[in-house]
């Protein structure tokens, strides 16, 4: 199901006071998702993913490497997601094949 027609069913729904159970697609979420951190890290630093481990919040593969490596902590700052395949896998395929933990795309896609 592409994302306009869920849109529309949506729409249909609400004229009609009808109780639609259809969760949102995968992609739409992935998209939302995308575009809500982009907007977040446009108006400044984002909480570091040092700081977000320290908090008992799960960090996909990717991310505890960025945590383990020596670059500084400036780059954990910084949305990850915006240069990683899954986040590309996640908004353009209806069923993406992410599947490790920590990964906001995977839960879309396999929640």
């Amino acid at each position: 199901m592409n994302d306009e027609r869920w849109f529309e069913q949506r729409a249909a729904a609400e004229n009609d006071d009808v109780e639609v159970a259809t969760p949102a697609p995968a992609r739409l979420k992935s998209r939302i998702y995308s575009a809500v951190v982009t907007a977040m890290s446009s108006k400044g630093r984002l909480l570091g993913l040092s700081s977000t481990k320290a908090d008992g919040r799960a960090l996909c593969i990717f991310e505890d490497l960025l945590v383990a490596l020596p670059i500084g902590e400036s780059a954990g700052h910084r949305n990850p997601c915006r240069v990683c395949h899954a986040r590309v896998l996640g908004e353009r395929m209806a069923h993406a094949p992410i599947f490790w933990p920590g990964c906001p795309y995977s839960d879309f896609h396999n929640g």
